[in-house]
Formats: C-alpha cells, sequence, structure tokens
C-alpha cells in the first residue's frame, strides 16, 4: 500500500510531529493479559473489577480495563516467554484468591458465550467515558478479551518494516489464538468474532503498510490535527509502535484460557519479530503482501480458525494455515535457540493437534445440548492446565 500522505509529508511538520521511539537494548517481551470476572454459581459475567483491584491493593502488573468485569494482569520485561509466564503466575495466584473469595472466578476467551452487552457496566474514567460517547452503540458492544505481546525493537527505522512484514503472519496467529465463536448465547459462525467486532473501532483494525518512520510520524500528526485522537494510545491498530516502551506491541490475539497455549503463543510471535529484526540487519528487504491479501487473510483466520486456506505472498500462492505453521515453526527454531524459548515454540503444534479453544468450545457445547454454561466451566477449569 502506497502512502496516502505522501514520500515527504511526515517531515514537513516541524519538530512537532516527531516521535522518539526509546529503543530497546535487547529482544525482550511482555505480556498483557485480560481476564473476565464470572458469577460462580450463574457463569453470567460479574461486574465486581474494582472491588477486586482495590482489595488486591497497589500493584502494578494488575490494571482496569473499559468495562468493570475485567481485569488485566501485565508482566515486566522479561527475557523469553518462560520468564513472561513465570512473571504472570506470580501475579495470577493472589488475584485468583481474592475473585474465589468474592464468588467469582476467573475466564479468558475472546468473547463470554452467552452474556448480554447491555448489562455491563463501564469502568469510571475520563478516557473511557470520552470512548463510549463518540462510538456509541459499537463501543457499547466490545464484550471482548485479548491478549497483547510486546517485543522489544532496538531503533526506529525497523519498526514500520517489521510491522508491516510481521502482516504475512498475521492468519497464523489469529488462527491459533481464535477463541470466540459465540456471541449473545449463538453461535457466530466464526472461530473469532472478537477481531471482527474490534475493527469496528475507530483507528482499530489492520495497521497501514508503511516502510518509514516519519511516514508514522505524519499519520500520527494527521490524526491528531484532525481531532481523531488526542493520544497515541489512541490509536488500536491490530500490530502497532510503543514508542515510550521500544516495543512492537501484537494485539492480534483473542483472549487465551491457559499458560500452556500462551506460552506457545508468545513465543512464536517473539521468535517471529526477532527474526524480522535480525534480517533487517543482515541487510534484507523484508517479505510484504498487498493490503488486499492481508485484509482477506484476517478475515479467512476469523472465519474458519485453523480451517483457512491463506494467502501466503504477493503471488497469491494459497495453502492451508496449519501446514505452513509446520514450515514456520521448523524455521524458527534457531531464533528460539538463541531466546531460549524452544519448548514454548514447539507447543504451538500442540494446539492445532489438539483443538484450538472455538474448536474446544463447540466440542463441549455439543456433548451439553446446546448448554453454554459448560462452556464456560471448561474455560475456567482451563486455566489449571
Amino acid at each position: 500500500m502506497v502512502s496516502s500522505l505522501g514520500p515527504d509529508r511526515g517531515t514537513n511538520r516541524g519538530t512537532s510531529s516527531r516521535i522518539d521511539f526509546v529503543g530497546s537494548p535487547g529482544p525482550t517481551v511482555g505480556v498483557e493479559w485480560e481476564f473476565a470476572l464470572v458469577d460462580a454459581d450463574t457463569r453470567d459475567l460479574s461486574n465486581e473489577a474494582a472491588s477486586v483491584i482495590a482489595e488486591l491493593g497497589e500493584n502494578p502488573h494488575v490494571h482496569k480495563e473499559l468495562l468493570r468485569n475485567t481485569v488485566e494482569i501485565v508482566t515486566g520485561v522479561c527475557r523469553n516467554a518462560g520468564e513472561a509466564m513465570e512473571d504472570l503466575k506470580s501475579t495470577l495466584q493472589p488475584v485468583r484468591k481474592i475473585v474465589r473469595e468474592r464468588g467469582m472466578e476467573l475466564f479468558c476467551a475472546g468473547t463470554h458465550p452467552f452474556a448480554n452487552w447491555s448489562a455491563q457496566k463501564l469502568t469510571d474514567a475520563p478516557r473511557y467515558a470520552e470512548l463510549i460517547k463518540r462510538t456509541q452503540w459499537w463501543g457499547r458492544q466490545m464484550l471482548i478479551w485479548g491478549v497483547h505481546v510486546h517485543v522489544g525493537v532496538s531503533s526506529a527505522h525497523k519498526v514500520m518494516p517489521i510491522v508491516t512484514s510481521l502482516l504475512n503472519q498475521y492468519p497464523h496467529l489469529l488462527a491459533l489464538s481464535a477463541s470466540s465463536p459465540y456471541w449473545d448465547g449463538e453461535d457466530t459462525g466464526y472461530a473469532s468474532n472478537r477481531s471482527m467486532m474490534f475493527q469496528q473501532l475507530p483507528t482499530a483494525g489492520l495497521p497501514f503498510h508503511f516502510q518509514e518512520w516519519r511516514e508514522f510520524e505524519g499519520f500520527v500528526a494527521d490524526q491528531k490535527k484532525t481531532g481523531i485522537i488526542d493520544r497515541m494510545n489512541e490509536i488500536r491498530w491490530d500490530i502497532r509502535p510503543s514508542p515510550h516502551l521500544g516495543t512492537v506491541e501484537v494485539r492480534i490475539f483473542d483472549g487465551v484460557s491457559n499458560l500452556h497455549e500462551l506460552s506457545a503463543l508468545v513465543a512464536l510471535t517473539h521468535c517471529l519479530i526477532v527474526d524480522l529484526d535480525r534480517r533487517l540487519d543482515a541487510g534484507e528487504t523484508l517479505p510484504v503482501m498487498p493490503p488486499w491479501h492481508v485484509q482477506e487473510n484476517k478475515w479467512r483466520a476469523a472465519r474458519y480458525g485453523l480451517d483457512a486456506i491463506i494467502i501466503l505472498d504477493a503471488d497469491s500462492n494459497e495453502r492451508l494455515v496449519t501446514e505452513d505453521l509446520d514450515n514456520v515453526v521448523d524455521r524458527l527454531v534457531p531464533v528460539a535457540e538463541s531466546l531460549s524459548c524452544v519448548d514454548e515454540l514447539t507447543r504451538v503444534a500442540d494446539i492445532y493437534r489438539m483443538g484450538a479453544s472455538y474448536q474446544r468450545q463447540r466440542r463441549v457445547a455439543e456433548e451439553h445440548d446446546g448448554d453454554l454454561r459448560t462452556v464456560v466451566d471448561a474455560l475456567i477449569g482451563e486455566l489449571d492446565i
């Protein structure tokens, strides 16, 4: 995609358009994991996040989110997927204890199988109120949960080539994490209804195909000048730069129910970005696909999950996503060895051999005559895996 900003647009705004990317001293990784609170008896959502966070006390690893039914657990700066999982577990244990003492359970999937969006309460914060004021019905519909993975990148000039090239693996990451087949008690027919819902928000969805950091700077300046955003974190792309952290942030994933699968997805993401970073260092031009192929791949992965036939390259070659994943994982093993995450990376294959979350959820519902409460039960239980 040719930038609509023009070749020099990002450099004609003076110092006010400059965005400093702090740069990471190493290929670090960090994780943000969103959880819903569900009532232990009804299995419906519970709007008690504020009381849970208050009882937990000041903790930089636990955050509130848009809705009062959600708590987010985050890691510090980690060296690899294994370290990130240990970090998450250390925070998860006290949070889960408080949640259970209050008659609730932690639940993670892209959507809740039967909860009604209109019954949910908004977290009391000006930025959330402004979001709903602007987005109205679509904003109030955002009854969704996900996982975000940050990977450290050394300098700004690498960021946009990495973001744009990583879109080639978008369907792989979405298909593996797809966990939102249900919406308001109905099977949507999609593996990931969350990804289709979230892209309805302004500034959300696929990133533009930029190659230069100055293009991104010009884009942000345009967004602010026209009042689309006030702060850079309002750019809600599925993959985006986080300049103040020195990372590329991958936001493709549906909510993940257990640490085993999460470790695989984190390791895969870490290895993919580090591989692209090293290829840039070696002077390689990273592969990209036309934006219409990327858009189609997102839809195919959301609709069909691990059964998606994806477009592989600019020449329009196609392949079953799981077959291509075998090759991707094999190719990344040397990178994983250097990052000490080979065990976690090899767990990627477990997901499609045992069934992704959306497949497991449908199987549980079928075995219990469509009772979606049993789906919630199963997802809660998977947190112990």
